[in-house]
């Protein structure tokens, strides 16, 4: 491809008109993907599959352009436009029933030459390498999405158009589907169209949305400002009232957000509201106008105290909490290959406390056992799906079949329990998919390794282990009285917090909203005057900075039970960068990004890096300025390059936070050791990690940097933060999430 093409957008339509008979389907379109990923969603009737089919080929435009890589393909017949390159999975596949799968790719396959194979195709999807001489009309939904999908990828197209990919898939397919859209568009070999209603996956797979309304593209919309936006969704995508529709916004530009419209007098409250409804009888893609006079007859009369009954009754649907798959179930999970009977008798003595159980596998030999939820099932939860996880590697794996268990646990929305039991191998399958979990969810493992270094597996999060004395193998008089008290342990966890929640009953007054604290010994003055101010209306808890303390706070933050975060003391970002002993990790501030909950951050000993006793120094440091804290504990102070570094890192997060940033700069000192007199008292260290803060963050009215003239550790920095975490909480939204 010449560079002139290459720079052109992937597809550009510019007044795009369709016509079926009178009706004007498709009312001067204009859309323009350049790369990645593209959702376009609507009502059914809108016109969306109208849209892929005029691409196509498949419909002639009456007016406008199609132009793919800049070349004019409008009107050309179906089989040009795909040999120039445009992919089409059509809505319903379009299978041949008499011809098997690996017909169907071999078929498709040699159009265009490119990276995409019938032996990829094998590698993406095993299922359908499993299924290659069946007929198109053997196999499943799924399995029918999959082909369908694969034998457009073939034809190595420059453009996909995918006609609602995820209709009628079970939610394990659609989430695979999911992340496979997501792998083409980062991968860039070409641009996809998606035509979506599930909006979940269409803000998932792509930054920006167009909505079509009434044959035209209404808007383009940020997919984070959609998902959000609950009443949006309602307005222009929902079924909801019809009456009083303002969806066909005609003032409306494509790729603008909505201008402010002059708003209408106020009817009297004591007047009646006349309801005009365009279409008295059903509406199709097809119908004619209505005439005025029809309209005016049918027209019907709305109280305006139904109006508030209905906006109440809205507000009330908004406000109610997700409605569980199920039951809520203990999930008894392991490797039954191995652990079979162990299992079971947990699982006996759970369901003899009266409680639902689900008994899930996550063996690696890939043989099938009796029971609720198959490896195999579970296997399909990994991203490369199930030839990731039953591989000759057994630590590929295990690895594998751990992500896949934690990602199928997140999507659980009943989980009341997990327990589970076995050795090394087994807790690291089933530990990661329990640190998922929200605190306070019980979580119970029976291990083998439980009475040595349980951090790797237990992490910030509430995890109970116990230790199984013998091996766990085989039931013997040892292990009957283990597992028979860890089942009965995790069974009475279970059912006393079942009976909490149908006894609580909601305070008369209004609950203190909990916030978390990092705090190190360096910065704790600061952390107790704060403390003090808020105690009153706030419940603060408070978190030691040393790695795992911080991932803990954020666990909470992700789990909804934390409505605000003051991080003052962010030094784990120290020992993550230059190998210290109290490190972050990679996700430091993730939970802070996902939530969107008020943040108020500074600073705090980001002047100093963690180590153990002086002779386990590292030899690269040797020769800097150390302060022994305690002959277990060894203080290096950071450098200006290593500020300014951990200033380019903390600033590229904050400017992923959605949520209100405030985040304070102290100029007189970062932490009592960085004070007038003291060991670690550099300002030209601290300017160069406040003058990198301020070059990275893009500062808006919701994110902001502020330097104040005070030590971390005045009494007028903490007014500060106090002063600005208090208005945050005060106008705070429902809670976005709750333990589950």
């Amino acid at each position: 491809m010449n560079d002139v093409r290459r720079a052109a957008p992937a597809l550009e339509v510019r007044g795009l008109d369709v016509y079926y008979g009178h009706s004007h389907a498709l009312q001067g379109v204009d859309l323009r993907l350049d790369s990645g990923v593209f959702s376009l969603v609507g009502r059914n009737g809108m016109g969306k599959t109208t849209l892929c089919k005029a691409i196509m080929g498949l419909l002639r435009p009456t007016g406008g352009k199609v132009r793919l890589r800049g070349e004019d393909i409008t009107g050309l017949n179906p089989a040009r436009i795909a040999r120039l390159g445009v992919g089409y999975v059509p809505q319903g596949r379009r299978l041949w029933r008499s011809l098997s799968v690996d017909e169907h790719l071999r078929l498709a396959a040699g159009l265009r030459r490119g990276a995409w194979t019938v032996e990829r195709v094998y590698e993406t999807f095993p299922r359908l390498a499993e299924r290659r001489n069946n007929g198109g009309g053997q196999l499943s939904g799924g399995e029918q999405q999959m082909l369908a999908i694969s034998r457009a990828l073939l034809t190595n197209p420059q453009l996909l158009i995918m006609d609602e990919p995820t209709e009628g898939l079970a939610p394990v397919i659609v989430a695979q589907v999911e992340e496979m859209l997501i792998r083409l568009g980062q991968d860039g070999d070409m641009a996809v169209l998606v035509i979506e209603q599930n909006i979940g996956v269409a803000t998932a797979i792509s930054p920006r949305v167009a909505i079509m309304v009434n044959g035209r593209i209404n808007r383009i919309i940020d997919s984070a400002r959609l998902a959000a936006d609950r009443e949006l969704q309602q307005r222009l995508l929902g079924v909801g009232q019809h009456a009083g529709d303002d969806t066909d916004l005609g003032t409306e530009q494509a790729g603008q957000e909505p201008a402010a419209r002059p708003v209408a007098p106020a009817t009297p409250k004591t007047a009646p509201v006349k309801v005009y409804v365009s279409n008295p009888a059903l509406p199709t893609r097809w119908s004619q106008p209505v005439p005025i006079a029809q309209i005016e007859a049918k027209a019907r009369t709305l109280s305006t105290s139904i109006t508030r009954l209905d906006e109440t009754a809205r507000q009330s649907r908004e406000r109610a909490p997700a409605i569980a798959s199920g039951p809520p179930a203990v999930i008894v999970v392991g490797t039954l290959d191995t652990k079979g009977e162990e299992l079971r008798f947990i699982r006996d003595i759970v369901a003899g406390h009266g409680l639902r159980t689900r008994l899930v596998d996550v063996s690696t030999s890939g043989r099938h056992t009796s029971c609720d939820v198959s490896a195999q099932e579970i296997a399909l939860n990994h991203p490369r799906g199930g030839s990731a996880v039953f591989s000759a590697d057994r630590g590929a794996s295990v690895t594998a079949m751990a992500e896949a268990f934690a990602r199928w646990l997140r999507r659980q929305d009943n989980v009341a329990g997990v327990i589970s039991a076995g050795g090394s191998g087994g807790t690291s399958l089933v530990a990661p998919g329990m640190r998922e979990l929200s605190v306070g969810v019980p979580k119970l493992i029976i291990s083998s390794v439980a009475s040595g270094e349980v951090g790797a597996y237990v992490g910030p999060a509430d995890i109970t282990m116990m230790y199984s004395v013998t091996d766990v193998q085989g039931l013997n008089s040892i292990s009957l009285m283990v597992l028979s008290n860890g089942a009965h342990a995790l069974a009475g966890m279970v059912t006393a917090r079942q009976q909490q929640a149908q006894s609580e009953k909601r305070p008369a007054g209004p609950q203190r909203p909990a916030i978390g604290i990092t705090m190190f010994g360096v910065t704790t003055p600061a952390v107790q005057k704060i403390t003090t101010e808020l105690r009153d209306d706030t419940e603060c808890l408070v978190f030691h900075a040393t790695g795992v303390g911080g991932r803990s706070m954020e666990k909470l933050v992700d789990s909804g039970l934390l409505a605000g975060v003051i991080d003052l003391t962010t030094t784990e970002v120290c020992d993550l960068l230059m190998g210290g002993v109290f490190p972050a990790t990679d996700d430091r501030f993730g939970a802070i990004i996902r939530t969107r909950v008020p943040y108020v951050g500074s600073v705090g000993a980001l002047d100093m890096v963690n180590f153990g006793a002086p002779d386990t120094l590292p030899e690269r440091y040797r020769g800097r300025k150390f302060q022994v804290h305690n002959p277990q504990v060894t203080l290096m102070r950071t450098t200006a390059a290593e500020n300014a570094q951990m200033g380019r890192w903390i600033g590229e997060r904050l400017n992923r936070m959605d949520g209100p940033v405030r985040f304070f700069l102290p100029e007189k000192g970062v932490s009592a050791l960085d004070a007038q007199g003291q060991p670690f008292f550099d300002r030209d260290a601290d300017e160069a990690l406040f003058r990198s803060l301020e070059q990275t963050v893009r500062q808006t009215s919701n994110r902001r940097l502020i330097r104040l003239p005070h030590h971390i550790n005045d009494n007028e920095f903490a007014a500060a933060i106090v002063g600005a975490i208090r208005p945050m909480l005060g106008r705070l939204p429902a809670r976005r999430r709750q333990a589950r």
